[in-house]
């Protein structure tokens, strides 16, 4: 039996990937790429570096950076409009950005800024974002096969777990997950599909200052199975596995990719 690889190819489709200057955003940018998309994705301040990412993927014909805030749901619902206005057309919504308080905060003392804070960047703005995606997938001419978009969500281990000094972020991304499941229910039927990736720790920019203070690493490593934190690229993956035609059958589902962290803390 000859072999000639398996095609995960998303050629002709349009994706939007939030946060995507830097970490699992850049990731993800330049794997949908490789498979084809043209490919819109947001920064906030890292601007040198979200142009350099638009240029390496082939410019502004292929992958577009918006410059957006994204914390309320006003602001999600604009980026998906920047989208629409570069390309035409949105088939994958991935919601990647977030924000995670590196100090710890007692609830007893979290401030409201605080909590409002996360929840605004990381539950207000995805519920705009996938507002605005839904409405725009569902003018469209579904596929062949029926689908009219993929939509994933990015949660955490935080949401299924739960994470003391940090209850702001894990209710966020608990929200998330729900979402996910609550959407599926709903948009599946229209041919659009609603998943999410929850990663555990990855080496990030936004994780590194936690993972290279010995005390908190080994914390950290003693509770993943696989003796290691992930790679921005082993998020990248199964987040595009789910926007192809190969994840079909596949709604609601939490898929967790965190070297089995999440069913030993």
């Amino acid at each position: 039996m000859q072999h000639s690889g398996i095609d995960l190819s998303l050629d002709g489709k349009v994706a939007l990937i939030t946060g995507g200057s830097r970490g699992i955003g850049a990731a993800t940018v330049r794997l949908f790429r490789r498979a084809g998309a043209r490919v819109a994705f947001s920064y906030r301040a890292a601007e040198d570096r979200a142009l350099a990412l638009q240029a390496e993927c082939g410019g502004p014909e292929w992958c577009v950076a918006v410059r957006q805030e994204l914390s309320t749901a006003a602001e999600g619902g604009a980026l998906v409009f920047a989208a629409v206005q570069a390309f035409g057309r949105l088939d994958c919504l991935v919601a990647n950005h977030g924000v995670w308080p590196s100090h710890d905060a007692p609830i007893g003392s979290m401030t409201d800024e605080q909590w409002r804070g996360t929840l605004g960047i990381n539950l207000d703005s995805v519920f705009g974002l996938v507002r605005a995606a839904v409405v725009q997938m569902q003018r469209q001419v579904p596929a062949q096969d029926g689908s009219r978009g993929k939509i994933v969500l990015v949660s955490s281990t935080a949401g299924q777990r739960g994470e003391a000094f940090h209850t702001d972020y894990a209710a966020s991304k608990g929200a998330l997950i729900s979402m996910t499941k609550g959407l599926s229910s709903e948009l599946a039927a229209q041919g659009i599909s609603v998943n999410c990736v929850a990663p555990g720790w990855v080496r990030t920019e936004m994780s590194e200052r936690t993972l290279s203070e010995p005390t908190a690493s080994k914390k950290i490593f003693d509770t993943i199975p696989l003796g290691r934190v992930g790679t921005p690229d082993e998020i990248a993956g199964p987040i595009l596995f789910l926007c192809t035609p190969w994840a079909a059958f596949i709604s609601g589902e939490i898929f967790n990719v965190n070297g089995g962290a999440v069913l030993v803390g």
